[in-house]
């Protein structure tokens, strides 16, 4: 999106979100590779809790942060 010039107005929102995501991609890497293969409570098999699985899933602070800020 960052890089398509058709939609300036999405050019513009996303440019920050790539700027982000380049500067900090060894970061989020190691990051989500560091979550890997590790066992994880979810609260449950069948009702897992939300709040327990969500972080489980989403396992880097620094992409989550990116995220958050588009």
């Amino acid at each position: 999106m960052a890089a398509q010039t058709k939609d300036k107005e999405l050019q513009v929102r996303f440019k920050p979100l790539a700027e982000t995501l380049t500067k900090n991609e060894a970061k989020i890497n190691g990051e989500l590779l560091g979550a890997q293969g590790k066992p994880v409570d979810l609260g449950g098999y069948y009702l897992p809790d939300s709040a327990k699985t969500s972080a489980a899933m989403r396992p880097s602070a620094t992409l989550n942060a990116a995220l958050a800020a588009l």
